[in-house]
This record gives C-alpha cells, sequence and structure tokens, in this order.
C-alpha cells in the first residue's frame, strides 16, 4: 500500500529531471538563453544541478519500493 505513493512521486520527479534537463540541453545547442537577465554560464549550471537533483531524488523514490 505505501508504494504507490513512491512509485508516483518517483516518477514525478524522474520525469521532471529528465525533461529539464532535456530542455537545458536543448537551449543551449541552439545557443538561446536558459534564464533571462542572468549570466548563461550561472543559468545553464543551476538548471542542469535541478535537472539532476531532481532525477536522483526520482532515482531514490524508486529505491525505497
Amino acid at each position: 500500500m505505501e508504494s504507490g505513493p513512491a512509485i508516483f512521486a518517483g516518477a514525478a520527479f524522474a520525469l521532471f529531471g529528465a525533461a529539464l534537463l532535456v530542455w537545458t540541453g536543448a537551449r543551449v545547442l541552439h545557443r538561446a538563453p536558459v534564464a533571462h537577465g542572468v549570466s548563461p554560464a550561472t543559468s545553464i549550471t543551476l538548471a542542469a544541478l535541478a535537472g539532476v537533483s531532481f532525477l536522483a531524488l526520482g532515482v531514490w523514490c524508486f529505491g525505497r519500493i
């Protein structure tokens, strides 16, 4: 019974993290700004860190099943 919420949370975190990494990668490849009004290096770094963090959190939730 308790694995249902863990599966849902893991899927949501992993999907968001993966999508954020893909979106950030696409913006970088097209040399488009990731965040307006922020240094490109800072915005790429923070977006990539957030994507990896959410992906890791999703994997951790799946590991707790």
